[in-house]
């Protein structure tokens, strides 16, 4: 017990760097996934049946494999192919590539919630605000929009807390985020060798972050009560 508590204020400092880098992939994947997951969305129930076709097929492909296969194909087969690694092989490429994987994944993911807040709606309200006088573009803003994310505020938490443990995924193409900050004391890491403590400590980070998040969902969707 002495031990871990001379070793306690190197495993955080290690584990708060990783957990921000953690948080730095969770943050970018959302303000990427969300808008483009709404415009899959709207291509798969596109009339145009080419550009529905093929939403819907990259829908399929992406939340038919795993996530870290996923990871591994957008990281290692660009270099395959072209020769040369676009990513290059730095801390920051790796990242990058992450975030493009954790973005394309979350947003297909995204716009199957998306699809079924918007078809949710009834068609009558629709109706009726065409006979009102109103465009489709101030329907859906208007009328279906503020509706549908009362729908969809449950099972899009749901994704969003689930992408925060998910992150954990990246250190496959070896991003250091807060589980490879944790897996480095059992290596090796900062005179600290065979420590398997700080991987389990990993844990708390986890739940307070997601915790919060529960915490801020459960507000959210109490102030759009007022859909009942």
């Amino acid at each position: 017990m002495e031990l871990i508590l001379q070793q306690l204020p190197i495993v955080i400092g290690a584990l708060n760097v990783g957990f921000l880098q953690t948080l730095k992939l969770f943050f970018v994947t959302l303000l990427g996934a969300i808008p483009l997951g709404l415009l899959i969305a709207f291509g798969s129930m596109s009339k145009f049946k080419p550009l529905s076709a093929l939403m819907k097929t990259l829908v399929w492909v992406i939340r038919g494999t795993p996530l870290m296969i996923q990871l591994l194909i957008i990281y290692y087969f660009p270099g395959l192919v072209l020769g040369t690694p676009i990513w290059g092989g730095g801390e920051g490429g790796r990242f990058a590539a992450a975030a493009c994987s954790f973005i394309l994944n979350y947003a297909c993911y995204f716009s199957e919630i998306y699809r079924g807040g918007i078809q949710g709606v009834p068609v009558g309200q629709e109706e009726a605000g065409l006979v009102l006088g109103m465009t489709k573009r101030q329907i859906f803003f208007q009328v279906t929009l503020l509706q549908m994310i009362k729908r969809i505020v449950p099972p899009m938490s749901n994704e969003i807390i689930t992408l925060v443990k998910d992150t954990s995924l990246a250190r496959i193409i070896a991003l250091q985020e807060i589980i490879w900050a944790g897996q480095a004391f059992m290596k090796g890491s900062q005179g600290i060798s065979g420590a398997i403590w700080p991987l389990f400590f990993t844990a708390v980070y986890y739940l307070i972050c997601n915790g919060i998040l529960t915490l801020a969902f459960g507000k959210l969707e109490k102030k759009l009560d007022y859909f009942r």
